[in-house]
């Protein structure tokens, strides 16, 4: 098998033993990186390494398993359902957080839609769900039609959200004609249609991509996009800061830098906290005050944790932006530092 390092003989029993993501990119994407100036940055998004054998870790960081309250349904959060709908990818990232399903044949899978429209009715406080998985834009425009069969006649939600990193590995998904119409069926139920993009870095974010956004924002179609940081791919406050500025300035409003998870076969990707909180220095730093829309967030098992600062006590600071207990949302607590922490679980309690 290739690797970034060099070619290496593995037996398929060593690389299921150590949950290795199989390799597959797209073509798109490929010629995208080789010409957009980062290769060397972004190669590590999809080409393996041998790092990833010895990257301990968890496969279900931030507790899906417990949250799964209908098979291929989470409601970890009151207002918010995720809805696993595929297991499969365009172009499959190395330090994806699903290595336990992604690229394989998963049993986490919504299999009965109807069931999960069902736990939605009996449920008025969801007000949105977000399809993932996999990549919904895998799947066809009319098996999307199916599944938003069972979730438009629910009243109370609000939002249909799609987690996406096609527009960057396949942006001609979106010439599909069929698609204006699944976006416009979900306006005319009083509903909003909102595309979670993935960009990490500038380089992704190729002209196609931009066209692709500035027709579906035309019609309706809100944008948001989240990031994950990344150790050798975009841990550079420069970088980030234009890939922020980039997003705004065509109707993608940043939402989520991600600290990197402590994933099994993905942890070599992790910044420390200390070094994270100077790179978001750096980041609102270049950038206008219109543009500072990102939270960096760790979404950890017992919620999603905004990262506030590390304080000349000594003390990393952070909030809970979402959290199962309404009472703690918003709610400031702090931590001992200690230094090339990379994870709340990393920090003492006290």
């Amino acid at each position: 098998m290739k690797f970034i390092e060099g070619a290496r003989v593995v037996t398929e029993s060593e690389l299921q033993a150590n949950n290795i993501t199989r390799h597959h990119v797209t073509k798109y994407y490929r010629n995208q990186i080789t010409n957009s100036g980062y290769y060397e940055q972004l190669k590590n998004i999809v080409e393996p390494s041998v790092q990833e054998f010895e990257s301990p870790g968890s496969l279900d960081t931030s507790g899906e398993h417990d949250n799964t309250v209908v098979l291929g349904l989470q409601h970890k959060y009151p207002q918010t359902g995720l809805l696993l709908v595929t297991d499969r990818c365009a172009s499959y990232c190395r330090y994806c957080f699903r290595k336990r399903l992604v690229g394989k044949e998963s049993n986490e899978i919504a299999p009965d839609f109807a069931r999960v429209a069902q736990y939605i009715r009996d449920h008025p406080e969801m007000t949105n769900v977000l399809l993932s998985g996999g990549d919904p834009f895998v799947l066809s425009t009319a098996k999307l039609n199916e599944i938003l069969d069972h979730l438009l006649p629910i009243r109370h939600l609000e939002s249909i959200r799609f987690g996406t990193k096609m527009v960057a590995y396949e942006p001609k998904r979106f010439d599909d004609s069929a698609l204006p119409a699944l976006f416009q069926r979900i306006q005319k139920t009083g509903k909003t249609a909102v595309i979670v993009t993935h960009f990490d870095h500038i380089g992704e974010i190729s002209d196609y991509a931009v066209r692709q956004i500035q027709t579906l924002r035309a019609r309706g179609v809100q944008f948001l996009n989240q990031s994950v940081l990344l150790a050798k791919v975009n841990d550079d406050p420069e970088a980030l800061a234009a890939t922020f500025a980039k997003c705004h300035q065509i109707g993608v409003r940043p939402y989520y830098l991600f600290q990197g998870r402590p994933v099994r076969g993905a942890s070599h990707f992790q910044v420390s906290l200390r070094r994270g909180l100077e790179i978001t220095r750096g980041i609102n730093q270049r950038l206008s005050g219109i543009q500072k829309t990102f939270k960096y967030i760790m979404s950890h098992y017992t919620g999603k944790i905004e990262i506030l600062d590390l304080g000349d006590d000594g003390r990393v600071y952070m909030r809970y932006h979402q959290n199962k207990m309404p009472e703690k949302i918003g709610r400031i607590f702090s931590r001992p530092h200690v230094e090339d922490a990379c994870w709340l679980d990393d920090l003492p309690e006290g």
